[in-house]
C-alpha cells in the first residue's frame, strides 16, 4: 500500500556486523516501542521444583557447591544449606563417558555424542531471579561458573565451553527456578569460528582488536551505550540481530572469561544486575537468553578475541526470510532500544545509577 500524500517514508537501514560482516535489517520508519511487541511476562507457576532445598536427591548427585563455612564439621554433599549449586544435567545433551571414535561414513563425518552438560542452580530462593540477587550472590555464580570451566578445561576432549541461560519458557526454560547451564563440547561450533576469524582477520587488518575498537568508539558516541562501570560496557550493538539484543563487554582486552580477575567478576556481577533490572523494568520481565562468548578451551589468551556476554529477549520469532536469508529484521533501531534502557532507573545497590 502507498503511502498516503501527508505520510512520509524513511527507508529501512541495511547495517553490517563489523566483526563476522552479517547484514540486518533495521526498521527506522515504525520502530517499535517496548510496548509494541506482545509477549507474555515471565511469573513464578509453583509447584514441585528439584532444584528447591530439601529436594537434593532428586538431582544427579552434585558436582560442586558453595555451603558456608561456620566453624564446624565439613558440610555433607548433596544437603541444604547451599548458595550455588552445580549438578549434571539430568537429560544431559552429550555423554561424558568415551572416546569421540571420529570416523566417515561414505562422504559424511560423525564422531560420538562426547562431551559434559551441567546445571548450576543460582540459588536455593525458588522465587528469586538472576535480576533479584544481590550483586554479591551474582558474583559467586559467575566464580561456580569460572570453576567448572577451568576443571572441564583439563579434559583435551573438549574444545569449547559454553555457559548460557534460558530464563521462561518462551526461551527454553523448562524449570522456573533460576539456573544457568554449561555444555562442554568436542567442536568449536561453526558461530564461535565465524566470530573468531572475523576478529582475527580485523586484528591481521589493523593489528587491534575489533572488540576493543568497538567498546572505544561506543563510548565516544554514547548513542548506543546503556550503562557503564569501572570494567563493563554495556551497549546495544550496531547491527543487532533482535529487538533490544544488549551485550556486556570488558573496557580492558581478555581473551577469556575464565581469566577475569575477582574486581572484574565483582564489577560484571553489578552489569548484569543492571541489565536485567533495566530490561525487566522497560520490557515487563520478558523471557530471555543470555550466553557467555569466550575462547575455545586450548587458546583461551590470545589478542584478537575479547569474551563478551550477549542478552537477548524474545519479543519476535525468526520465519522464513530470516532462514532463507541469513539477514534479521529488526524493527527496533539499536539507538532506541538502548535510550529506552538507559532511561530506566534502577536501584543503586545494582551499582550503577539509571
Amino acid at each position: 500500500m502507498a503511502a498516503g500524500p501527508e505520510e512520509t517514508f524513511t527507508l529501512p537501514e541495511l547495517r553490517k556486523d563489523p566483526i563476522v560482516g552479517r547484514w540486518v535489517i533495521i526498521s527506522t520508519d515504525r520502530a517499535k516501542r517496548p510496548t509494541d511487541f506482545t509477549r507474555e511476562a515471565v511469573k513464578m507457576r509453583g509447584g514441585f521444583c528439584p532444584f528447591c532445598y530439601g529436594n537434593e536427591s532428586k538431582t544427579p548427585p552434585e558436582i560442586q557447591a558453595y555451603r558456608p563455612q561456620n566453624g564446624g564439621p565439613p558440610p555433607q554433599k548433596d544437603s541444604p544449606g547451599w548458595t550455588v549449586r552445580v549438578v549434571p544435567n539430568k537429560f544431559p545433551a552429550l555423554g561424558i563417558e568415551g572416546n569421540l571414535n571420529r570416523q566417515a561414513e561414505g562422504m559424511f563425518d560423525k564422531m560420538n555424542g562426547i562431551g559434559a552438560h551441567e546445571v548450576i542452580i543460582e540459588t536455593n530462593d525458588h522465587n528469586a531471579t538472576l535480576a533479584t540477587l544481590s550483586p554479591k550472590k551474582i558474583e559467586d555464580v559467575l566464580w561456580a561458573f569460572r570453576d567448572r570451566i577451568l576443571d572441564l578445561k583439563k579434559d583435551k576432549r573438549f574444545k569449547y565451553i559454553l555457559i548460557f541461560k534460558n530464563h521462561g519458557e518462551a526461551a527454553g526454560a523448562s524449570l522456573e527456578h533460576a539456573h544457568c547451564q554449561l555444555i562442554a563440547l568436542p567442536i568449536v561450533p561453526i558461530y564461535v569460528s565465524e566470530e573468531i576469524e572475523g576478529a582475527k582477520q580485523y586484528y591481521i587488518y589493523k593489528e587491534r582488536c575489533v572488540f576493543c575498537d568497538i567498546v572505544q568508539q561506543e563510548m565516544e558516541a554514547d548513542a548506543r551505550v546503556v550503562a557503564e562501570n569501572e570494567d563493563f560496557l554495556t551497549i546495544a550493538p550496531y547491527a543487532p540481530r533482535f529487538p533490544f539484543e544488549t551485550w556486556i563487554l570488558p573496557k580492558q582486552h581478555e581473551s577469556a572469561f575464565e581469566n577475569s580477575t575477582s574486581h572484574m567478576f565483582e564489577n560484571l556481577a553489578k552489569a548484569i544486575r543492571v541489565l536485567l533490572n533495566k530490561a525487566d523494568q522497560v520490557l515487563d520481565n520478558p523471557a530471555y537468553n543470555l550466553v557467555i562468548h569466550s575462547s575455545p578451551t586450548q587458546d583461551s589468551a590470545n589478542d584478537h578475541y575479547h569474551w563478551h556476554i550477549e542478552f537477548v529477549p524474545k519479543l519476535t520469532r525468526t520465519g522464513g526470510f530470516e532462514w532463507g536469508t541469513g539477514f534479521y529484521i529488526n524493527p527496533t533501531p539499536p539507538e532506541e532500544a538502548a535510550r529506552f534502557l538507559r532511561a530506566a532507573n534502577v536501584e543503586e545497590a545494582a551499582g550503577v545509577a539509571g
